[in-house]
């Protein structure tokens, strides 16, 4: 029986039948509860969002319409991990039931994106689709005890657990590593998502042609040009090219418009926007999932470099007071094992030399050079006599017994 026709659109992600008896979904843009408003405006925030309860009521369709097979197509950085977990969990009832669930990612799964994926028992990726899992965050604000922030951390360790659950189910790695990669808030692209299980496909392997303007504030995509957002800049290991070559894709691009009608194409993604929305939102994914792949190698190098850093202090940190470990570790200048150990010698150096000059000084100012080892030296240089002592000695005696000298 042919299942029925299904056309659901909505402003970040559709709903629709591809041939008899499968839909797609296609999910590009932020997890949310509800819609997010404006404090001060009352008004709805501008922005790709997939809603909660309007994504179940359209899955429910789904679900209606007699689909076997349903295709998600992903470009999500995540959002609220109540509503990914919600909806991971209907995802699986579907599987459970016998539908077949593919996702692939397009541009990125991030955070709850990731959850929802990992919700398919098939996932295809691209060499620059970017994947990353993270411990869960919570937005503290107000006043809080100890015992507050401790209930609060055991919130958190429970979010986290079933977040592991998810992942441990999809890619049978065990709860230690995951929690370990989810610590470290790990990015994967493509292939490493593959490596680790995350993923189960690779789809073509053309990668994204991009370059950056030569004041890196634009970005070239398939002869398309990208402005970015004020502020930022491209990476440095995106190459560069300059305004001749820029102009001559603009033109390259302008003389292969698809558009019959001799329409300009788009010269900036607002253009595009107006004049292709699924287009701009395919180029958009494909810029973040490059720029980001790319910079995932250097952010992890110096994330493991820092973690080495951090333990070779600890290694030898019983070998020199909490002070200095502690300006090596998080002071204005931090440095390596090494730089901590050779500051420390310099350190005791000094001190140990002021200490010596200190010392000669003392010593000099309190005249004990001029003191002589013979007792009972007079002011006159003469010396007393025994007898001398012991009549002193005598009177003292008397003196301390209370009596008065003869």
């Amino acid at each position: 029986m042919p299942m029925n026709n299904l056309n659901i659109r909505r402003p970040c992600y559709t709903m629709a039948s591809i041939g008899d008896d499968s839909a797609e979904i296609t999910m590009y843009g932020e997890i949310v509860e509800t819609q997010p408003i404006d404090r001060w405006t009352d008004e709805p925030i501008p922005g790709s969002y997939i809603i909660q309860d309007e994504f179940l009521k359209d899955l429910d369709q789904i679900i209606a319409s007699g689909a076997k097979k349903v295709t998600i197509r992903m470009n999500s950085l995540g959002g609220d991990a109540g509503v990914s977990i919600l909806i991971h969990n209907r995802l699986r009832e579907l599987a459970s039931s016998g539908k077949e669930l593919t996702c692939i990612v397009d541009g990125v799964a991030m955070s709850g994106g990731s959850l929802i994926m990992c919700a398919c028992d098939r996932v295809v990726v691209n060499p620059s689709s970017l994947i990353m899992i993270h411990k869960c965050w919570s937005f503290v604000w107000g006043g809080y005890n100890a015992d507050d922030l401790r209930a609060m951390a055991k919130q958190n360790d429970a979010w986290d657990q079933a977040q592991i659950n998810i992942y441990s189910r999809k890619c049978k790695l065990s709860d230690t590593v995951i929690s370990h990669m989810m610590s470290d808030t790990t990015y994967m692209t493509g292939k490493e998502a593959i490596e680790k299980g995350f993923a189960d496909e690779l789809s073509g392997d053309d990668g994204v042609a991009i370059a950056a303007s030569a004041d890196r504030k634009s970005l070239f995509v398939r002869g398309r040009t990208l402005h970015l957002a004020h502020g930022m800049t491209a990476p440095d290991n995106i190459p560069t090219i300059s305004t001749a070559e820029a102009e001559d894709i603009n033109k390259t691009s302008a003389g292969t418009d698809s558009n019959k009608g001799g329409t300009p194409m788009a010269r900036n993604l607002e253009e595009l926007r107006a004049e292709n929305p699924d287009l701009a939102s395919q180029v958009e994914s494909e810029v973040r999932a490059a720029v980001s792949a790319e910079n995932t190698a250097a952010v992890n190098n110096a994330a493991t470099a820092e973690r080495n850093r951090i333990s070779e202090i600890d290694e030898i940190a019983h070998l020199f007071d909490e002070e200095t470990v502690r300006e090596a570790k998080y002071g204005e200048h931090p440095c390596t094992a090494q730089e901590m150990a050779f500051r420390a010698a310099q350190k005791a150096a000094k001190q140990g030399s002021t200490f010596m000059k200190n010392a000669l000084a003392d010593n000099k100012a309190s005249g004990a050079n001029d003191v002589t080892a013979t007792p009972g030296e007079i002011e006159e240089g003469k010396k007393k006599t025994s007898e001398d002592l012991k009549k002193e000695a005598t009177a003292a005696v008397k003196a301390a017994l209370g009596k008065k000298e003869d």
